[in-house]
């Protein structure tokens, strides 16, 4: 049996990078990893201002960078009562609301994953691969139990933490309550490639029965997602050119250079759901990331949140020795209110955008103008961009989103 200062259950982006401060502190850790080699499974690419803050922070920015990330510096936002040249004119600039931040990041998700655990080993973490099934027992003194290359592993430490996604063998072993709540809409993706799409520019629209968003990065790749509701858009195995196909608008100038774009990726639909965990703590165990819980991807928080999530985490276990569950209470806290602010988010921006009926297009009208002038009525959108916490506490009382659905 061997003995870890932490042992990090998931080698993704949150595991990964949570080793990769650790361990150049002279903490030891293990990440174990269930993948050989990271996939393409249609996750979260985008990373909002507020978490590349988080990301600079912990000093990743050279890392992804290398591996194909790329800043875009605004966002457009179309609909299909604008004018383009309104819209435009229009952007958000993604560059101008978080201090020192140059805009949104876009990376792709296997290519984040990888590099950023390569960076836990050269770091001096221990990197296991190929990892079987998982037992976890918790306490003052955790122990793990994995499988790796048919053989039963054993090791001890001073703390675990579950960073191994929404379906975590941590969370599950441990018997914390996940609660959810599913979205009335099904959320798709796929990566293509295209040298005729702008480099420098995410999009957000809605026309028709779909919202659509594109975010590019370098090197001609642009990440797709549609909302739609499900039918046979969503299934079957031409669905890849069905999502094309749904990128020829009229409400987004140049939208053929997309429609056409040559599929790079798999194409997958989901329903969205927000999920969480009243308390991701327990005696000897942390969760992160999607392990602890998830806001609708709706809105593409995922990675900001798993970058502030390593960020508070490592924070505990710099500052000192106590690592007791105590000692993640602020976490804890910090982390439930982030969350119910993003779910909060993430239904009224189904609501607004994703009703597609002509009393949808007639609230969506009202609440646009109603957006340069109510800062209430902006503090749900505007906290997703630059943070959960900026936004005023009146934005997410009832009365105010009741207020906000209620436009027309």
């Amino acid at each position: 049996m061997t003995r870890y200062d932490v042992v990090v259950v998931g080698g993704g982006i949150a595991g990964s990078a949570l080793g990769a401060v650790l361990a150049p502190a002279g903490i030891s850790v293990l990440v174990l990893e269930r993948q050989i080699a990271y996939r393409d499974k249609v996750r979260g690419e985008y990373m909002q201002p507020w978490g590349v803050a988080e990301m600079l922070r912990l000093g990743f920015e050279s890392t992804l960078l290398e591996v194909g990330g790329g800043y875009t510096p605004s966002i457009v936002s179309y609909d299909e009562d604008v004018d383009p040249v309104t819209a435009e004119a229009g952007a958000v600039p993604l560059n101008a609301l978080v201090e020192g931040v140059r805009g949104g990041l876009c990376v792709g998700h296997p290519q984040a994953s990888r590099a950023l655990n390569s960076l836990a080993g050269e770091r001096g973490a221990v990197v296991r691969h190929g990892v079987g099934d998982v037992e976890v027992v918790a306490g003052r003194s955790p122990s793990v139990r994995y499988e790796l290359g048919g053989e039963l592993h054993e090791v001890t430490c001073r703390l675990v933490v579950g960073a191994d996604g929404r379906q975590s063998t941590v969370r599950r072993s441990l018997g914390i309550d996940l609660q959810q709540v599913a979205s009335k809409v099904t959320l798709g993706g796929m990566l293509v490639k295209t040298d005729q799409w702008r480099a420098d520019q995410s999009v957000i629209g809605t026309e028709g029965d779909r919202m659509y968003l594109a975010f590019p990065r370098p090197g001609g790749y642009v990440r797709l997602y549609l909302t739609c509701e499900a039918g046979p858009r969503t299934s079957g195995a031409d669905r890849g050119s069905r999502m094309l196909d749904a990128f020829r608008l009229s409400s987004m100038p140049d939208s053929d250079a997309l429609a056409d774009a040559e599929q790079a990726g798999p194409c997958s639909y989901y329903v969205g759901t927000d999920a969480w965990t009243e308390r991701p703590v327990a005696e000897g165990v942390v969760l992160i990331g999607d392990a602890a819980g998830w806001s609708d991807p709706i809105l593409g928080e995922g990675l900001s949140v798993a970058m502030r999530d390593v960020r508070s985490t490592a924070d505990v276990l710099l500052a000192g020795d106590d690592w007791s569950s105590g000692a993640f209470d602020p976490y804890v806290t910090e982390r439930a209110e982030r969350m119910r602010r993003l779910k909060i988010s993430g239904h009224i921006t189904t609501e607004i955008r994703c009703t597609f009926t002509p009393e949808g297009r007639r609230r969506r009208a009202a609440y646009r103008e109603r957006l340069a002038t109510d800062p209430l009525v902006l503090g749900p959108a505007l906290s997703t961009l630059a943070g959960p916490e900026t936004a005023p506490a009146e934005s997410f009382e009832q009365a105010n989103i009741d207020r906000i659905l209620s436009l027309a």
